[in-house]
C-alpha cells in the first residue's frame, strides 16, 4: 500500500513544480498539499474504505482547482493549463469513477460526478462523462430515477446535438415511468426546442438564399406536430388540470405554437370544467389578455382598464361558481380578490372597488357555508379597515342626514365580526364600544355591548377586556 501511495505522490511532482515555478503556489503551500494528499491517499487504500473518504478527497482536489483559478485571475496568468489543471481534473475524474464503481446504486454520487464533468471536464477538452455510462443503465434501467433519464436525454440534445437519441431516451424512460409528469414535460419541451431550432436553421438558409432542396424540413415537425403527439399521449395517461396547464405554459414560451395552445385550451375547458383550478387559470388569463391597442396616458385611464380586466376575471369566476359551487372554487375566487386588493394603486375608486368586491365575495361564501376558516381573519381585517374608513368619512362630513345609515353599516360589520371572533377578540369588543361612545354613535348601547362581551369572552380574554375597559372609562385608553 505504501508503494502505491508513494507512486501517486510522485506522479504529482510535475504539476506541483509548475505551480511553484509560475508563482501560483508558494513552496510552503506545495509542502502542505503533499502532506494533505498523502493522508487522503492512505485512506483510499485501506482494506475497508468509506464513501466519505472518497468524497473528502474529491472535495479537496476541487478546492485546489478553485484556488488555482482565483490565483490565475489575480496575477493574470493564463498558461500551462495542460501541465497544471488537466492532471488534477483527470485525477478527480478517476476518483469519481472508482467511487461510482464501488457504490453503484448511489445516484447522488453519480450526479455529483456529472456536475463536476459539466463544469470542469468539458472545458478542459476531456471527453464528457456520458450519462449512459452510469453502471445501472444497462443492468437495471427500471431502477433509474426519472431525473437521470431526463439528464441523459438533455445531454443527447444539448451536448451531442442529437434529437433522435434524446427522443429515444424519453421513450425508454416512459416505458419504466409511464405516468411521470416531469418526463412528459421535458419530452414535450424537447420536441418544441427541436422544432424551434429547425425553424431558425431554415430561416437562416432562406436569408442566405441557399437552395433548401438538399435539406429536410418537414412542415409537420416545423409546426410542432411531434410535440402535439407527446401532448396527446401525456394527457391520455395523466388526467389532471394542473398537468395540462403546465404543458400549456411550456408551449406558450414558443412563438410558433398558437394552434397548439388553442387546442390545449379547448381540451382544458372541455375536460376540466369540474376543476376549480381550470376556472382560476382561465380567469387570471384575462388580466394578460391583449387590449384594443389604446395607450393610457393617465393613472385614471389605466385604472379603468385594470378594473375592466378584473371585472372580466370575476365574470369567469362567477361562471365557475354556477358550475361548481365548492369550497375550493370560492377559495380561488377569494385568493384572486385578496391579491388584487393588495396591489398598490393611487386611484381611490379602484381601491374601493376592490375592497367592495372582496367583502361581497366573503359574504356570499359565508352565506353558502363554504368559507374556509382562514378567510374569516381577512374578513375581519378588511371589515375593520372599512369601519375606520367609514368613521373618518363621517367625522369629516357636513351632511348629519347621511350619518345614520353609515353608522348602521358599521354596526353590521362589527356584529358580523363578533359572530366569528366574539369569544376571543377582546379588542374587537372595545373598538365597538369606542365607536358608540363617539359623537356619531349611541352611548346608551355601550352597556349592552359590555354585558354581551362579558358573556361571550372566554378565558384570559375576559381579564384583558375588564382591564382595558376600566382604562377606557377612566380616560386612559
Amino acid at each position: 500500500m505504501a508503494e502505491i501511495v508513494q507512486q501517486r505522490i510522485e506522479d504529482r511532482i510535475p504539476e506541483l513544480e509548475q505551480l511553484e515555478r509560475v508563482g501560483l503556489f508558494t513552496k510552503k503551500e506545495v509542502k502542505s498539499v503533499v502532506k494533505r494528499v498523502t493522508a487522503l491517499e492512505y485512506k483510499l487504500h485501506r482494506l475497508i474504505v468509506n464513501k466519505e473518504d472518497f468524497i473528502a478527497y474529491i472535495q479537496y482536489e476541487i478546492n485546489v482547482l478553485e484556488l488555482i483559478k482565483k490565483r490565475r485571475a489575480h496575477i493574470h496568468y493564463k498558461f500551462k493549463r495542460e501541465e497544471i489543471e488537466f492532471p488534477i481534473i483527470h485525477r478527480i475524474h478517476g476518483i469519481f469513477r472508482r467511487a461510482t464503481k464501488k457504490w453503484k446504486d448511489d445516484v447522488q454520487l453519480w450526479l455529483s460526478h456529472v456536475a463536476f464533468c459539466k463544469k470542469w471536464v468539458c472545458k478542459a477538452g476531456i471527453p464528457f462523462l456520458h450519462v449512459k455510462s452510469y453502471p445501472p443503465w444497462q443492468t437495471q434501467p427500471r431502477l433509474l430515477v426519472s431525473a437521470l433519464w431526463i439528464m441523459a436525454a438533455k445531454s443527447e440534445l444539448e451536448d451531442q446535438d442529437s434529437s433522435e437519441s434524446a427522443r429515444h431516451l424519453f421513450l425508454r424512460a416512459l416505458r419504466f415511468h409511464p405516468n411521470n409528469k416531469k418526463v412528459y414535460q421535458e419530452y414535450f419541451r424537447m420536441e418544441l426546442l427541436h422544432a424551434e431550432k429547425l425553424r431558425k436553421q431554415k430561416a437562416e438558409l432562406e436569408k442566405a438564399e441557399i437552395d433548401l432542396g438538399e435539406y429536410e424540413f418537414s412542415p409537420a415537425i416545423l409546426s410542432g406536430r411531434l410535440a402535439d403527439v407527446v401532448y396527446k399521449d401525456a394527457t391520455g395517461k395523466i388526467k389532471e388540470a394542473e398537468f395540462v396547464i403546465s404543458l400549456l405554459n411550456i408551449a406558450a414560451i414558443f412563438d410558433f405554437t398558437k394552434e397548439l395552445q388553442d387546442s390545449i385550451l379547448q381540451d382544458l375547458q372541455t375536460n376540466y370544467a369540474a376543476d376549480s383550478l381550470m376556472w382560476d387559470f382561465m380567469a387570471r388569463r384575462e388580466l394578460e389578455a391583449p387590449g384594443l391597442g389604446e395607450e393610457h396616458h393617465s393613472a385614471k385611464a389605466r385604472a379603468l382598464d385594470i378594473n375592466r380586466r378584473e371585472e372580466r376575471c370575476c365574470q369567469l369566476y362567477e361562471e365557475g361558481l354556477r358550475v361548481i359551487s365548492t369550497e375550493p372554487m370560492w377559495s380561488r375566487y377569494l385568493d384572486f380578490c385578496l391579491e388584487r386588493l393588495k396591489r398598490k394603486t393611487n386611484v381611490q375608486e379602484l381601491k374601493e372597488k376592490r375592497q367592495e368586491r372582496l367583502l361581497g365575495v366573503l359574504q356570499r361564501a359565508h352565506d353558502a357555508s363554504l368559507l374556509m376558516e382562514d378567510y374569516y381573519k381577512s374578513w375581519v381585517r378588511r371589515s375593520t379597515a372599512l369601519v375606520c374608513s367609514f368613521t373618518a368619512e363621517m367625522r369629516g362630513s357636513t351632511l348629519f342626514f347621511q350619518e345614520a345609515p353609515k353608522m348602521n353599516h358599521l354596526r353590521e360589520y362589527y356584529e358580523r365580526a363578533l359572530q366569528e371572533f366574539g369569544t376571543s377578540d377582546d379588542d374587537l369588543w372595545l373598538q365597538y364600544i369606542q365607536e358608540e361612545l363617539s359623537t356619531l354613535g349611541q352611548p346608551e348601547n355601550c352597556g349592552k355591548i359590555h354585558w354581551r362581551a362579558m358573556k361571550f369572552l372566554e378565558g384570559e380574554s375576559v381579564e384583558r377586556f375588564v382591564s382595558k375597559y376600566t382604562l377606557l372609562q377612566t380616560g386612559h385608553a
